[in-house]
């Protein structure tokens, strides 16, 4: 659900680039296949371009892959996207607005990928993300999450708090989520946060895994 652009502009071509997938693509992929299990479902939440979507299927070809995100326009590049790989183990997208889970149209899944969507979506789409992942993962599959935060004991850098006024400027609803809240909100959903690792362009991994239904 990050910022994207025409990959050819003024062509008919539907794929679309988001300039920061082909710098943070590799150190995600290196972390998920330490995070995530070696075979099954991982459905990725707001997709967006569908560039992480066709690079992590490929790099991950025990594991079936499944794109999705709620605007028309990026369902049709990652569609695009996934022709022009030709991967096996990558699904067709799914239209799926993460801030209303009962309507998701998948089931039940081994993992939840959301990647750059937390700070560019209202917080309840957030709060629908865990409500869903609850939902269909089993005990300890992982909600892995990456992008921006602010932290209690951390200063936030001079660009991420610059980022989180222009993305306030677009819309009220978006903004960089305070980081202890975000883990509230897991816990609240029967997940807790295993894993934080800072990443390139002051980005964080967060790694949250399914407790025990109760």
């Amino acid at each position: 659900m990050s910022y994207t652009t025409p990959l050819d502009p003024g062509s008919p071509d539907p794929r679309r680039h988001a300039p920061a997938t082909l710098r943070n693509r590799a150190p995600i992929l290196e972390l998920l296949r330490e995070e995530l299990p070696g075979n099954g479902l991982v459905l990725e939440v707001a997709s967006g371009s569908g560039e992480h979507a066709v690079h992590f299927a490929a790099g991950l070809p025990g594991l079936v892959w499944q794109p999705s995100d709620p605007d028309p326009e990026a369902c049709a590049s990652i569609a695009a996207w996934r022709a022009q790989e030709g991967l096996s183990n990558l699904r067709a997208p799914v239209t799926l607005d993460a801030s209303q889970p009962a309507d998701w149209p998948v089931d039940r899944a081994d993992a939840v990928v959301c990647i750059n969507m937390v700070h560019i979506s209202p917080w309840s789409a957030t709060q629908g993300l865990f409500t869903g992942a609850a939902e269909r993962l089993s005990t300890g599959a992982p909600v892995v999450l990456y992008g921006p935060y602010r932290e209690a004991d951390v200063e936030t850098a001079p660009s991420n708090l610059e980022f989180d006024q222009s993305l306030k400027a677009r819309d009220p609803a978006w903004g960089l989520r305070q980081l202890a809240d975000v883990d509230a909100l897991a816990t609240n959903s029967g997940f807790s946060r295993s894993r934080r690792v800072e990443m390139p362009a002051n980005n964080l991994l967060l790694v949250y895994r399914r407790g025990e239904a109760s």
